[in-house]
């Protein structure tokens, strides 16, 4: 995507060169990410088509915080182009939501398995089931966000 130059030049630039604005998380989508909201991160793939995954959600009250698995198709996703997108919506009302688009900014492993635990106790009140088993690598996506929009 190019973007023209302010004041009639003609050159125009890539919007990846364009300065990144700070966007910060509003209040209700704080509370929204605190609890055990249902969440899905869109990623895109090779072919440019999107993938949606539902997924838990969390924050640091800066960045969305997305667990998941090193292995998994998302992960390779974002290491190709890390733009994003995630629809985080009320639990007991769906129609009420918030969209976040953003970047990942980090990949990391450390803090990752304690933090799968952290989401399986909010959201199942239990200890994590470990799905695919303990010998995956958790990752944690730390997600800067750029645009936010809502409805409800």
């Amino acid at each position: 995507m190019l973007r023209a130059t302010p004041l009639g030049s003609h050159r125009a630039r890539p919007a990846s060169d364009l300065p990144e604005a700070t966007v910060n998380l509003p209040e209700e989508l704080l509370d929204l990410l605190r609890s055990p909201s249902t969440c899905y991160l869109a990623t895109t793939m090779a072919d440019g088509s999107p993938q949606l995954t539902q997924t838990w959600v969390d924050t640091d009250g800066e960045h969305v915080l997305i667990n998941s698995v090193q292995s998994h198709l998302k992960t390779k996703n974002i290491a190709r182009d890390p733009r994003v997108a995630v629809a985080v919506s009320h639990p007991d009302n769906p129609s009420r939501y918030f969209q976040v688009r953003g970047r990942v900014v980090e990949v990391t492993t450390e803090g990752a398995v304690d933090h799968v635990e952290a989401l399986a106790q909010k959201y199942l009140g239990t200890a994590y089931p470990w799905y695919g088993g303990r010998d995956q690598v958790r990752v944690i996506f730390v997600i800067k966000p750029e645009r936010i929009s809502s409805m409800g």
